[in-house]
């Protein structure tokens, strides 16, 4: 199934007065989702999907009306038709304007939000080598909207528009030149993200934006323009995270290969769902758990130690690489949510001039940092979703509002 025109009848979606556009950020075990009116973008509900793949799978929404439903079937189409089936039910089956999906991977050639279509798939499928931890689920989900709206518009919004024109310096890896004709360079992601944070910062200094997640990564902005960012050619790359390594001695390969024939589908796995967190500490991927083992679990303190002082050492080289800093942001589920990892994190940072007051970043403050630090340290949660729904707006030259 490819998307294009339908070829079945001459129905046609047309736009409601209170038309709807539905952001869909889709990975390989879960989906959120939000709803927006087109005209103001409100957000009008959220949701996610958890357990894809689990019969344990379920639909649950969180709005006027908050609802849960296990899904049929533990596929990605299911939960596209259960998601679709709810929307009908309370808003009818012509309420969706568009619908626009985070896009993890836009190759060499995207840069901006792009209408979906046959080409655009095409494209990506064949861009899928580049991250198979992400691209086939994502074109997936474009696919099982279009078998259940043939005629309704979607946009694919790249989370590696932000930094599609990072300096050269940054961009090559340090590997056969040839490889770089062929696309193999550093791209770096959660750029929905950066791009939101940015908005809220204003565009002027030396910036390092921290998402922490359970995916995770730095970037540097100098004067509104990126510099640098710690994932590379794939999410994999960087600091430990939930399940993945980060950067690792290439050498791991042949050696693994060597003493445990490992193959290169064996060598992907481990690196991006068993390693981590959940592989330092031999028990949970979630920060959250291990925090609360760490009085009887040595694995446990490391696990989270390692993971402070990665994010630390990384600070460090980007505030080298900007000369200097004037503001650090902090988001993400642990950037927002985590006062002891920010405050593990910025220990020892003072020569820079990160100083930490320790009540604002106990309460989760907008601003986290001292009057007397010379950087400011502040807590913003992001919205990628709302950054979905803005492009759509502007792709599809819809009426564009604030939230």
């Amino acid at each position: 199934m490819t998307l294009g025109k339908s070829n079945r009848g001459k129905k046609t979606m047309t736009k409601p007065t209170s038309a709807r556009i539905l952001t869909i950020n889709g990975g390989s075990s879960s989906i959120k989702f939000a709803l927006f009116d087109a005209e103001s973008l409100c957000r009008v509900l959220k949701g996610r999907i958890e357990r894809i793949g689990s019969p344990d799978a379920t639909l649950v929404i969180e709005g006027p009306e908050n609802f849960s439903r296990r899904l049929a079937e533990p596929t990605q189409t299911a939960a596209v038709d259960a998601l679709m089936d709810w929307l009908e039910e309370r808003l009818g089956r012509s309420a969706l304007a568009a619908v626009g999906h985070r896009v993890v991977h836009g190759g060499p050639k995207y840069s901006a939000p792009q209408r979906i279509t046959p080409e655009i798939v095409e494209y990506l499928r064949a861009l899928s080598p580049f991250d198979p931890e992400h691209l086939p689920e994502e074109i997936e989900l474009t696919e099982a909207v279009f078998r259940r709206y043939p005629d309704l518009p979607q946009v694919a919004c790249f989370d590696t528009a932000f930094h599609h024109d990072l300096p050269r310096v940054t961009q090559l890896l340090p590997i056969p030149r040839r490889y770089f004709a062929q696309g193999v360079r550093r791209y770096g992601f959660h750029g929905l993200s950066y791009a939101y944070l940015m908005e809220q910062i204003g565009a002027h200094g030396r910036v390092i934006l921290a998402h922490l997640g359970s995916g995770a990564s730095l970037a540097a902005v100098r004067d509104g323009k990126p510099v640098d960012t710690s994932m590379a050619f794939t999410p994999a790359a960087g600091f430990p995270m939930s399940t993945r390594s980060g950067d690792l001695d290439p050498g791991l390969v042949w050696y693994l290969a060597r003493t445990e024939k490992m193959d290169a589908e064996e060598f992907q796995k481990m690196v991006n769902r068993e390693s981590g967190l959940l592989g330092l500490s031999e028990t949970s991927s979630d920060l959250r758990d291990l925090l609360e083992r760490e009085a009887n679990d040595e694995r446990a303190v490391e696990a989270v130690a390692i993971f402070c002082y990665q994010v630390k050492k990384w600070i460090g080289a980007f505030a080298a690489a900007l000369g200097g800093l004037d503001t650090l942001v902090f988001t993400g589920g642990i950037g927002e949510n985590a006062p002891v990892v920010r405050a593990r994190i910025c220990d020892g940072l003072g020569f820079l001039g990160i100083e930490l007051d320790v009540k604002q970043n106990a309460a989760n403050a907008s601003v986290i940092s001292r009057a007397a630090g010379g950087v400011s340290v502040r807590v913003i949660p992001t919205d990628e979703e709302l950054m979905i729904a803005r492009a759509v707006c502007k792709v599809l030259s819809l009426n564009i509002g604030t939230e």
